[in-house]
């Protein structure tokens, strides 16, 4: 049985060396001198080093991505309060990834390497949390909350907007310009969905208050 411990050492040096270095210029072997193990025994967990890099990403949104997941069967919450939690939980997991990757002053980190990372970022988050939103659309459809034909396609635009917008890696902008696009988003969710005005309020707020 694998050692979970071993495992998630590997893990936590990956992350140690992120600070330091571009993902770029980590080997499997400069891992496994972090995490004080054999090479070999990287292998046993782990086919390659992007598995491992995959495998700390998931990790670091485990949490609040569970609780996500959690609310497609809440019914007896309003589709607009879970949604505003799922669309909360994405902006935590955007919070918790930025401040662990590579950025700081005096790294050796490229702008490839970042978007890269954060493209990993954005794919786990989108993957993970389009499933439940689109389950809680739907929901939201059938109970007459909700008027739109496409869920699917709706949980999908609103979380790359917001996964683009709050990593602030493709499109550099000013936190007032990344508020306005999320009221810009929101203004559109509520017209184009006949969600009631204010419904989804919160993602306006600043990331302090929440």
């Amino acid at each position: 049985m694998p050692d979970t411990k071993k495992y998630d050492r590997i893990l936590d040096a990956l992350q140690m060396l992120l600070k330091d270095s571009s993902i770029q210029n980590i080997s499997v072997s400069d891992i496994a001198k972090k995490a004080e193990i054999g090479k070999g025994s990287i292998y046993y967990y782990f086919p390659s080093k992007e598995a491992i890099l995959d495998a700390l990403i998931k990790r670091s949104y485990e949490a609040p991505l569970k609780t996500a997941s959690s609310l497609a069967s809440k019914t007896e919450i309003s589709p607009f309060t879970r949604m505003a939690m799922i669309l909360q939980a994405c902006r935590s997991s955007s919070a918790a990834f930025l401040s662990h990757d590579n950025t700081s002053p005096g790294t050796d980190s490229s702008a490839q390497d970042l978007a890269y990372l954060h493209q990993k970022y954005m794919n786990h988050l989108i993957s993970e949390l389009k499933p439940v939103l689109t389950e809680i659309i739907k929901q939201g459809i059938s109970s007459g909350d909700i008027h739109f034909e496409y869920p699917a396609a709706l949980a999908e635009i609103v979380l790359i907007v917001l996964a683009v917008k709050l990593n602030n890696t493709f499109l550099s902008a000013t936190a007032e310009d990344s508020e306005d696009t999320i009221r810009g988003l929101v203004s559109l969710l509520e017209k184009g969905t006949g969600i009631p005005q204010g419904s989804i309020n919160y993602l306006t707020m600043s990331e302090d208050s929440l």
